[in-house]
């Protein structure tokens, strides 16, 4: 009796290797989102709130409030350009970039501006802009080691910023101009304090990072 072929297999029990699956790739972000629209707007606002700002020789009510509003509105694409970028899955590099830039350039410019026209001290702006500046640097140096996430401190020093920046850049005077500068000297203490413990976050992130390095060698 003749055995056919598949039936040899059958009864030996060998089976056909199995296929390897492909790793399904992971959906490209495009760059062209909501959160990097909002970040690039946050940066172009800038100018345009520093030409509100020192028009009419810069003490001019009307464009005062004008400069006003349109630091207003680049404050709020701060808030949501991170939280829709989070939520929705549109972290980019791009976005990761530009966006403290957009921050940074957006506060800077209004300090310095508030500065110039001599209704901020400089001593603060000097304080704000060079602590921004040192943990930006710091940053670039500790990243290779790991990345030191925003706090809550951080959070609420951006927003005290703002909330000070914008009520000195509106023309007002009395109770409402004290407040812009208690908010201000908040802002500068707040300032220090998430300064200086990022710097201690880095360091021990660094050490760490060292020391993983040297049990891994040995």
């Amino acid at each position: 009796m003749s055995v056919r072929p598949e039936e040899i297999d059958r009864g030996s029990g060998a089976h056909a290797p199995p296929r390897a699956v492909p790793e399904r790739a992971e959906p490209q972000v495009p760059l062209l989102n909501i959160a990097n629209v909002l970040t690039v707007a946050r940066i172009v606002l800038v100018p345009l709130f520093v030409l509100a700002l020192f028009a009419a020789d810069g003490h001019d009510t009307r464009w005062r409030i004008i400069a006003a509003a349109v630091f207003g509105v680049a404050a709020i694409t701060d808030r949501f350009d991170g939280q829709l970028a989070r939520k929705y899955g549109l972290v980019t590099d791009f976005g990761k970039l530009a966006d403290p830039i957009a921050d940074k350039a957006l506060i800077g410019a209004a300090l310095i501006g508030l500065s110039i026209l001599g209704d901020l001290p400089w001593w603060i702006t000097l304080v704000i802009c060079g602590r921004e500046i040192g943990i930006t640097l710091l940053r670039l140096v500790v990243v290779r080691r790991g990345v030191i996430p925003a706090g809550r401190g951080g959070k609420l020093k951006t927003l005290v910023q703002s909330v000070a920046i914008a009520l000195l850049v509106l023309p007002l005077s009395g109770a409402f101009a004290t407040a812009g500068m208690v908010l201000m000297y908040l802002a500068v203490v707040l300032t220090v304090v998430t300064g200086l413990d990022y710097v201690g976050q880095a360091a021990r992130l660094w050490f760490a990072g060292g020391r993983a390095r040297g049990e891994s060698r040995s």
